[in-house]
């Protein structure tokens, strides 16, 4: 299998990396680079917790994380976490992409706080900052154990990943979808190849995540789908829409959820650097879209909202598209647990779907 020679246990090659010396991470072990990820540092620490609570006040629906590693080797362009990078004392650019910090002890330190009285086996959800399934998992090993934890104590959890290095863990899932509830999803939102390659370069290719989706059902596992984030003008014309939803349901999948682009912080300069060298004639627009903020008009919601909720019918996802309160356009057949990843809000309102500007004048 080509991940076992990037093991943690493995000869990789890998040497301690002193480039970062103003680094100051809590619990940092040591910082490494191996051959097998070139220009990346891996900074391995000792956590002191692996449950993260989300605050009483915020609007999603679970109320526990785990989050393996911080950073993120998909590198997409328009990721929301990159300003959780910041907190680090990390750009959310390139650092984001580049400089990966891994909870080494995540596992044990898991186990412990599952084991403690006080814990209530709450769902938790997993993939809600950085992706656990990204191409470093299979240096590091870290999602067996989580699993094993999380099930072994009685508590549900979701998965939301892009990473086809799930399919490992097949029938780890499987065992634990028969102690407890679990849900998982796939992020999959640019059908085009060339498009994916460019603004999500790290990822796998879209058909290879659509098989990670029939592979997940022919496993006897519910598999929804985040279509997130549809972009304006790139990925939100009603071709690309039918045809995504057209191969999602031909793989299976039990749900849809589609968000609309948001741009947050740090995350639109960054985002809108790749428009410039990838999509200039696209710059503008954006610019008129967003404005000074993160999200678009209400308009453009109950615009995608309208655009969509045909296509999901079509599809057999559901004679109903419910409009979520942050404008997401969501169909299942109830396939993942209270408080599962497919509900997520990703923060707040949700954009756009935008479109020939004959639909909408006014709001460009």
């Amino acid at each position: 299998m080509r991940w076992d020679g990037q093991r943690l246990e493995a000869d990789d090659g890998a040497l301690p990396e002193l480039t970062r010396p103003d680094l100051a991470l809590a619990g940092l072990v040591r910082s490494v680079r191996t051959p097998d990820f070139a220009g990346v540092t891996f900074h391995e620490v000792a956590a002191k917790s692996a449950l993260n609570k989300v605050p009483a006040a915020s609007a999603m629906p679970f109320r526990w994380t785990v989050n393996p590693m911080r950073g993120c080797l998909h590198a997409c362009s328009y990721c929301f976490a990159r300003p959780t990078h910041e907190y680090l004392e990390l750009d959310a650019g390139r650092d984001f992409e580049t400089q990966i910090v891994v909870k080494t002890n995540v596992v044990e330190v898991l186990r412990v706080e599952l084991a403690r009285p006080s814990w209530r086996r709450e769902h938790v959800a997993l993939g809600t900052n950085t992706d656990p399934y990204q191409r470093a998992e299979g240096r590091y090993r870290l999602m067996p154990g989580i699993i094993d934890a999380l099930a072994s104590s009685g508590t549900p959890f979701s998965v939301l990943t892009k990473g086809t290095l799930l399919r490992r863990d097949v029938p780890a899932l499987v065992e634990a979808s028969q102690r407890v509830p679990v849900g998982l999803a796939i992020s999959l939102a640019v059908l085009d190849h060339d498009l994916q390659q460019s603004v999500e370069p790290g990822t796998p290719t879209a058909r290879a995540r659509l098989d990670l989706v029939r592979a997940l059902r022919e496993a006897g596992l519910p598999c929804g789908v985040l279509v997130a984030p549809v972009m304006p003008w790139l990925t939100d014309s009603v071709e690309h829409l039918d045809a995504l939803l057209g191969e999602l349901a031909a793989a299976g999948a039990t749900g849809v959820t589609a968000l609309p682009l948001h741009l947050r912080g740090s995350v639109k300069p960054w985002f809108l650097r790749w428009l410039a060298s990838e999509r200039p004639d696209l710059v503008g627009r954006y610019r008129r879209l967003y404005g000074s903020g993160a999200y678009v008009p209400t308009e453009y919601r109950d615009w995608l909202h309208a655009r969509l909720r045909p296509l999901l019918a079509a599809h057999g996802f559901g004679s109903e598209a419910s409009r979520q309160p942050d404008g997401a356009v969501r169909a299942d057949e109830g396939s993942f647990p209270r408080g599962s990843i497919a509900r997520w809000d990703w923060g707040g309102a949700a954009p756009p779907a935008a479109a020939d500007l004959g639909s909408q004048p006014v709001l460009f």
